[in-house]
């Protein structure tokens, strides 16, 4: 995966503020239908057995009216998977997808111009919320015909959409955004960090990991 080092060291980083997965893309209303994308910025493969998706009503499990997510099965670490209203097979078409993205359709728990989005895993705990909407949060994007994406692994941690943190797709941007066929553009499948850090910011991601990994083995060994 393109940036592949700078994702690797950024989410690890991160790690300790963030849940395993993460909703990193969204478009409210497209040409061809909405979509979100979850991707799993975890070390390990999570079986999404039993989990579920719904907007602002909440619902934590299928039957309680959830989108399941079971069919995505075990999804790989860095792996991304999408959700859309359209049918799976169409969305696949219109973005040139390859078969190997997962892609789950027609569901009906549609998001409007200001919503949220949630996860939940299969005990019915949240595992991630981005509530946004531009006539809500002052200063965020309006995600119609072009995808929401996050600027930074941190602006993922908030579970409102904050000024800055998210910004439209574009197909000239630093984060493989395309047109598809519809004229919608987005990078649904894939999540690549735009901003890369220069050598130095590895070291000194890497040394505060080191320090942080020897201070939790002396809390154990205590």
């Amino acid at each position: 995966m393109k940036n592949a080092l700078p994702l690797a060291v950024a989410i690890a980083a991160a790690a300790p503020a963030l849940a395993q997965v993460q909703i990193t893309e969204w478009m409210y209303s497209g040409n061809s239908g909405e979509y979100i994308e979850f991707t799993n910025l975890g070390g390990t493969a999570v079986s999404f057995a039993g989990w579920v998706y719904d907007d602002d009503s909440r619902h934590a499990t299928a039957a309680a009216g959830g989108f399941d997510l079971s069919g995505f099965g075990m999804v790989d670490a860095g792996e991304s998977v999408l959700i859309t209203e359209d049918d799976a097979g169409s969305f696949r078409a219109n973005w040139g997808l390859a078969a190997s993205v997962k892609v789950l359709g027609n569901y009906t728990n549609n998001i409007g111009r200001g919503d949220e989005i949630n996860l939940f895993d299969a005990g019915g705990n949240l595992v991630d919320r981005l509530a946004y909407g531009d006539q809500v949060f002052a200063g965020t994007i309006r995600a119609q015909t072009a995808a929401g994406t996050p600027v930074s692994i941190a602006a993922l941690g908030p579970q409102s959409v904050m000024a800055g943190d998210w910004v439209l797709s574009a197909t000239t941007d630093a984060y493989g955004s395309v047109m598809a066929a519809s004229g919608d553009v987005g990078n649904p499948g894939q999540f690549i960090l735009a901003a890369v850090p220069e050598p130095e910011t590895y070291a000194m991601l890497l040394a505060g990991l080191g320090l942080i990994g020897s201070i939790a083995r002396r809390r154990r060994a205590r």
